[in-house]
């Protein structure tokens, strides 16, 4: 029945070019039928030759056309004559006007009408002159309308080639400018990737592989009353696998499957972007079940400002109200799951967080030391390694990593061993690339007088020396004065994993980064530039401990901090001119106590900072054994359980 239904639906195709052939058949036939085609006009003559017949009375009657071409019609008698025969009409298409046997062209009208007088006179004769204007209204009807006929094929022919997306640009697509732009995926495309190639983020996995499960077997949660769920966010940092884990679902899910970005509904055109939002929701109903995935939601997600400053039609704002009532209002489809992902969950419109739009918020958080592994074990498989490379260590070395950031380090070590001409990509050469990450390309060809070098010599090792020398800071893992990216010298820590930070910690490490400046005051009795960067961290942490984690006892309890993101478009601050001042000066106590303690402690172990800076301005670059020789076993040695940061 659906074949035959199918069948029905087919309608035949009219072929335009059947159109203008029956146009051009008719066109003929008028011609045709009107004796005013091909050679049925006449048989070509001289003057002297119609005044010969003229006089011999075979002419019935003469038709003078347009004062310069004269039709000859032959008498019934004369038609029968031997000498006449030829001229006789072709009738083979019937004619509504008579047709003339002969037709010649004349030069003087006034000396032509003269001789025709004359003959007649002469010889009395009947015969019958009249005159004629003819026009040819098909070839001055054609003439007049070949101008418009160009412009519009031209017209058809550019607007073919945009519709048909051959134009690209700004005008491509210019028919479906409110088409949905999204991108179809089902069982059948190209689409590899599985749950098998998403690493770690265990949680968020398996709470989309559910949906996933829900689409196969519904029957097996709608025994038991549930729902399918209409709409899953996943919320977290750029590169920890949001998008991947879309593409996961594409692979696994065996319904069609809708991908595009939030940009991709906006555009310039007023009413575009919910007019697509409508079409991608009309196609996905009619394939449904199926799965929506909008990538950066946050695009046209916002939250919507009570004060309108944009004017009174808001192009963004008619598009998430479109989105919001396609996904949960009157007349909706719950065959269509929605998938989105944004590292701006801050500003998305309450109403669009809702259950019932989104009733899953997955957050895809940074990995930690087993995820990593994991990861690492997954980007490692194309790369020909050493069998002895640990993949733990390389986990260890990579905290605050994310799945692209891992992907960009083995990307980046095979590189390195292809550069260097090695047949297999070893430890090293991982070391190297998160260096190269982290630090930027090393510059040895950067002119560096000696004093300069000297000054950062002691500055990285103040940090160094503060770093090992206080329980909290994290210990030293690498210190180079090869500069690298735009820092003259570097360091690299083990910084420990921590789901809580204490003040003590907060201040151990501000100590530590305080410890380049520091070492210059200690050692020249001036200080530089060179401690841009540390200032930049130190102050930014001493501001979070007064403002948003109330660790400051002058300022209390409290918190200025809005999770909501909405303060950073306000105009006023959550505080008054007086708590502003405190704010100021408890964070400046707070640098200047770490400082005068890390000066403290650099002028109390000054002859181990200068050997230490020695031995750096000799190596170039030391590591911990180097530190363990002059400083002695680290007090407050820890079992290592991670590694890594840059200075």
């Amino acid at each position: 029945m659906a074949k035959d239904n199918k069948n029905l639906n087919k309608k035949p195709k009219v072929n335009p070019y059947w159109i203008y052939g029956v146009i051009i058949a008719i066109f003929l036939s008028i011609q045709l039928f009107s004796g005013g085609f091909g050679g049925s006009t006449g048989v070509q003559i001289n003057p002297s030759q119609f005044i010969e017949y003229l006089d011999k009375g075979d002419v019935a009657k003469v038709e003078i056309v347009n004062k310069r071409e004269a039709r000859v019609y032959l008498t019934k008698e004369a038609q029968q004559q031997e000498v006449h025969k030829k001229s006789k009409p072709n009738t083979i298409l019937p004619s509504v006007t008579a047709i003339p046997n002969y037709k010649f062209e004349f030069g003087d009208l006034q000396n032509f009408e003269k001789d025709i007088r004359k003959s007649i006179e002469d010889n009395n004769l009947n015969t019958v002159v009249e005159y004629e204007t003819e026009q040819n209204v098909w070839g001055d009807f054609l003439l007049t309308l070949l101008p418009f006929i160009l412009i519009i094929g031209v017209w058809i022919f550019i607007m073919r080639r945009m519709s048909s997306g051959g134009g690209g640009g700004a005008g491509g697509q210019i028919f479906n400018i409110g088409k949905s732009k999204a991108k179809l995926f089902d069982e059948k495309s190209d689409t590899k990737t599985s749950f098998k190639d998403v690493a770690g983020l265990e949680g968020a996995k398996e709470e989309v592989q559910e949906i996933v499960d829900f689409l196969k077997f519904p029957e097996k949660y709608t025994s038991l009353g549930g729902k399918i769920p209409k709409g899953a966010l996943l919320v977290g940092p750029p590169g920890t696998g949001k998008t991947l884990l879309a593409k996961a679902v594409a692979g696994e899910a065996k319904v069609p499957f809708f991908s595009l970005s939030g940009s991709d509904f906006v555009e310039m055109f007023v009413g575009v972007g919910a007019s697509r939002v409508r079409d991608l929701f009309k196609q996905a109903k009619e394939k449904s079940p199926s799965i929506i995935f909008i990538d950066e939601i946050d695009a046209i997600g916002r939250a919507r400002g009570k004060n309108n400053f944009s004017g009174s039609n808001d192009e963004r704002e008619n598009t998430l109200n479109q989105l919001l009532t396609e996904m949960d209002g009157f007349g909706t489809n719950t065959n269509v799951i929605v998938l989105a992902a944004t590292n701006r969950a801050d500003v998305l419109d309450s109403a669009l967080m809702r259950a019932g739009r989104f009733d899953r918020q997955i957050y895809v958080d940074l990995p930690d030391v087993r995820e990593r592994k994991e990861i690492f074990e997954v980007h490692l498989r194309p790369l020909k390694k050493e069998e002895t490379l640990d993949i733990d260590f390389l986990a260890k070395q990579t905290p605050g990593f994310s799945g692209a950031d891992i992907a960009n380090v083995c990307n980046e070590a095979a590189l390195i061993a292809a550069r260097k001409g090695k047949k297999a990509v070893n430890k090293q050469d991982f070391l190297d690339a998160v260096d190269r990450i982290i630090g930027g390309l090393e510059k040895k060809n950067k002119i560096i007088t000696p004093d300069e070098k000297r000054a950062v010599a002691f500055h990285e090792a103040g940090h160094a020396t503060i770093s090992w020398m206080l329980e909290h800071a994290a210990p030293l893992v690498k210190v180079t004065i090869v500069p690298r990216g735009r820092s003259l010298g570097a360091a690299w820590y083990l910084p420990e994993e921590r789901l809580i930070v204490r003040p003590e910690q907060m201040l151990d490490e501000m100590c530590a980064a305080l410890g380049g400046r520091a070492a210059e005051q200690v050692i020249f009795g001036k200080i530089s530039t060179g401690a841009l960067s540390d200032l930049e961290k130190v102050t930014k942490q001493a501001r979070a401990m007064v403002t948003i984690y109330g660790l400051s006892d002058k300022v209390g309890n409290l918190t200025y901090y809005d999770s909501s993101g909405q303060s950073e478009y306000g105009f006023t601050k959550p505080y008054s001119e007086q708590t502003a001042e405190l704010i100021d000066r408890e964070i400046s106590d707070i640098i200047e106590t770490q400082y005068k303690r890390a000066v403290k402690l650099l002028e109390e172990n000054k002859d181990k900072l200068t050997e230490l800076a020695e031995v750096l301005l000799d190596k170039e670059v030391i590591f911990k054994d180097n530190l363990e020789k002059i400083f002695g076993k680290r007090a407050f040695e820890k079992e290592e359980t991670v590694v890594e940061e840059e200075e």
